[in-house]
């Protein structure tokens, strides 16, 4: 527990200088360096609502750092068939490479079920690309429990799981830009990088649910979910947002979901509204309404809407 609440042992408090750091530097070769007169660049507004989102972000992931330490820590004390040596050299490559799979999965979750997609498209939801949009982070990161739950059974120790995750947010946060264009080919072969991210980022139908990869692309590659990037994409929701209001943008694919549940004729619609993919609609029903804001319309290339 220590370790876990402990800033110091955190490689996100080493990040953040840098994170503004890379704010600052990015702005500027906007204004001043030679670039792609189509990049969506910064809007106040956004950036805003950007930033005060991945603050508020940091209380909600503690509370889920606490919880889940205490389900991990059974899991790991109690069933997992072996403690691996946290010391050893191959230990923390080895995390990182499968706590990097779990995200995968994860993420491939939460665009493709409708109660994940509500948790998550939060961070889809701006329409610009830049360091800024990296901090537009999701307040409800329960999902990542289950996902992450096969790696104290297999003996990593729980605390060291959140720093690898630290590690893996970090790298995330410099592929969210426009700045950088395709890297060498082996880069792009095996790596997550801003041009794979992009496509990520994409409203356009050929983009829709790519690119899931946190660290590596590879997994995208090995699963189908990848497609290189062809043109600059649109980025945002399928529905644009239309507000700044973080609740809106965080809770109001809930709000249109619990009402979707309320209002639903059996236990089918219910179980579509919450698990099918985002869009889903009984045959003959009316189509997935968001509130007011619009936050998660999503229509995919394989016809949801």
């Amino acid at each position: 527990m220590q370790e876990l609440l402990d800033p110091a042992e955190n490689p996100l408090t080493y990040a953040i200088p840098f994170f503004v750091l890379t704010i600052v530097l990015e702005l500027a070769a906007l204004k001043w360096l030679d670039h792609d007169d189509n990049a969506t660049g910064y809007a106040f507004k956004d950036s805003r609502t950007s930033i005060g989102m991945g603050a508020i972000s940091l209380i909600f992931s503690t509370l889920f750092k606490l919880g889940s330490f205490v389900v991990f820590s059974a899991v790991f004390l109690w069933w997992a068939p072996w403690h691996l040596d946290v010391g050893a050299w191959w230990y923390w490559p080895s995390l990182i490479l499968a706590l990097d799979l779990s995200f995968y999965w994860s993420h491939r979750f939460v665009h493709r079920v409708n109660v994940g997609w509500a948790a998550h498209q939060a961070h889809h939801s701006s329409e610009y690309m830049n360091f800024g949009t990296a901090l537009r982070q999701k307040w409800n990161p329960w999902f990542e429990l289950i996902f992450w739950m096969p790696l104290p059974l297999l003996g990593f120790a729980p605390w060291t799981i959140y720093v690898a995750f630290s590690v893996n947010l970090v790298y995330q946060f410099f592929v969210h830009t426009e700045l950088i264009d395709k890297l060498p080919r082996p880069i792009e072969f095996v790596f997550n990088t801003p041009s794979h991210h992009r496509v990520h980022h994409g409203s356009d139908p050929e983009y829709l649910d790519r690119n899931y990869g946190g660290m590596l692309i590879v997994w995208d590659r090995m699963f189908g979910t990848f497609t290189p990037e062809r043109q600059r994409p649109t980025y945002g929701l399928t529905k644009p947002v239309e507000t700044y209001n973080m609740l809106k943008l965080q809770y109001g694919d809930y709000v249109a979901i619990g009402r979707q549940v309320r209002h639903a004729r059996s236990w089918r619609e219910r179980a579509g509204y919450l698990f099918g993919p985002p869009g889903w609609q009984p045959e003959g029903g009316t189509p997935y309404a968001s509130v007011e804001a619009g936050a998660g319309a999503r229509i995919s290339a394989s016809g949801r809407s």
